[in-house]
């Protein structure tokens, strides 16, 4: 443990709930029935995707942010960078005590979550874009505060941000009369888990803490194997709110102490739960905000009648991204396929495909196709979605009986990632 690091204590989290409790919404903790039959245990979500910027990240952009105002450190405003949630906790916060604030986002950040951090900042928020990467935004927000005095204000790995996003722990406890036998966080940076771990260390020490991580993201998971905070080469962006490189040093510190266990989860899986608390419990969620969900079925034996809460951290999700949700999640399951396909170089040749080939509930959804020469045969890209899994072996081994299968494109990442 590092012993110059300054640690939250509960004492600063019951202090941080005060200096918040006029701006942030003291979200439910609702029990889900369908979650529950499903698992055969007591699943309970909590809501903080209903805050006023639709995310937990106010708690702790506010509780700094005030903190800074009190002690007179505002004077030359504040600066962050951000590709989204901790943006708009910021912004929020900057109009809730009429203070300057620059933020730095990517060029890269959908137009939405631009427009969404000028409406909550108002005349008090200006938006830089720079870089196209967090880091480049990071690191030019880093050199404007030098320049020009702007107090920096950390997405995570800062004691009155982690103690800000606690206060929800503190909800929980109040809420959930009951023993609680696991709590699923989701990690990106790893406040969120810090903040829950210092209140449930001391007032729920038998509760089971899980953290819980994009597989294409474990920089938690990667970190605590290797007992180091390690830092990722690459990662995949698509859960934009938890693909982060490397922990906080700070919350590496809590976590690797305070989580009984950390795990990734597939982003196919991911996209499949968003779908359906989309379609059944009418809960719209972005990949960061359906994290901790899409863990329960790792822990299907372990949490079997006991009391789990997951944390809902938020629903800031473009509706333009709802196609590829759809098509990860097909994947995922085993319901859309991408071949090469051998075309015969006659009339006639597609609807043969679609009468003898295809079963009588494939659909192609996908085709590209281009005659560019006289050979006996051409390629196609054939993109095929299934009704049930089942139907694939059957499907396959129709193309290849009938000459059709070129090759199976689902195995090839790079190809894939091109398709999607």
């Amino acid at each position: 443990m590092n012993e110059t690091m300054i640690f939250p204590t509960l004492e600063a989290v019951k202090d941080a709930r005060k200096s918040i409790e006029n701006v942030v919404n003291y979200t439910p903790l609702q029990y889900n029935a369908r979650l529950s039959d499903k698992f055969g245990a007591n699943i309970f979500l909590k809501r903080e995707d209903l805050q006023p910027v639709r995310s937990y990240k106010l708690r702790g952009a506010y509780n700094k942010i005030k903190s800074l105002y009190n002690e007179g450190k505002t004077s030359d405003g504040i600066v962050c960078a951000s590709a989204g949630n901790h943006a708009q906790g910021v912004a929020f916060s900057c109009k809730q005590l009429q203070i300057k604030g620059t933020i730095f986002m990517p060029v890269t950040t959908p137009k939405q979550k631009l427009e969404q951090v000028e409406m909550f900042g108002g005349n008090f928020a200006e938006i830089k874009l720079v870089g196209d990467t967090f880091d480049a935004s990071k690191n030019a927000a880093l050199e404007f505060a030098q320049t020009s005095g702007a107090a920096f204000i950390h997405p995570f790995d800062d004691v009155q941000i982690i103690e800000g996003q606690a206060t929800l722990a503190l909800e929980i406890l109040e809420q959930q009369k009951e023993n609680i036998d696991f709590v699923f966080i989701p990690i990106g940076g790893g406040g969120l888990a810090s903040g829950i771990s210092t209140v449930f260390k001391e007032l729920s020490k038998e509760t089971l803490l899980i953290g819980v991580e994009p597989k294409g993201a474990p920089s938690m998971k990667t970190s605590i194997d290797n007992n180091l905070n390690t830092e990722l080469q690459e990662v995949d962006g698509f859960v934009d709110g938890a693909a982060v490189k490397r922990v906080g040093d700070l919350t590496f510190e809590i976590c690797r102490n305070a989580l009984a266990d950390c795990i990734p989860v597939d982003e196919g899986k991911i996209c499949d739960t968003i779908l359906q608390l989309y379609n059944k419990d009418a809960i719209v969620l972005e990949p960061a905000g359906a994290l901790s969900i899409s863990a329960l079925e790792e822990y299907r034996n372990q949490i079997k009648g006991k009391n789990v809460v997951c944390i809902v951290s938020g629903s800031n999700n473009d509706i333009t991204r709802m196609e590829e949700i759809k098509e990860r999640a097909l994947l995922y399951n085993g319901l859309k396929h991408y071949f090469m396909v051998k075309f015969p170089q006659r009339p006639g040749s597609l609807k043969d495909f679609v009468l003898n080939v295809l079963g009588e509930n494939d659909d192609i959804t996908h085709f590209e196709y281009t005659k560019k020469n006289s050979r006996e045969t051409a390629l196609a890209i054939v993109g095929i979605e299934l009704s049930s899994i089942s139907d694939f072996n059957g499907l396959r081994q129709r193309m290849q009986n009938l000459g059709y299968f070129e090759s199976y494109l689902n195995d090839n990442p790079d190809v894939l990632n091109m398709m999607v």
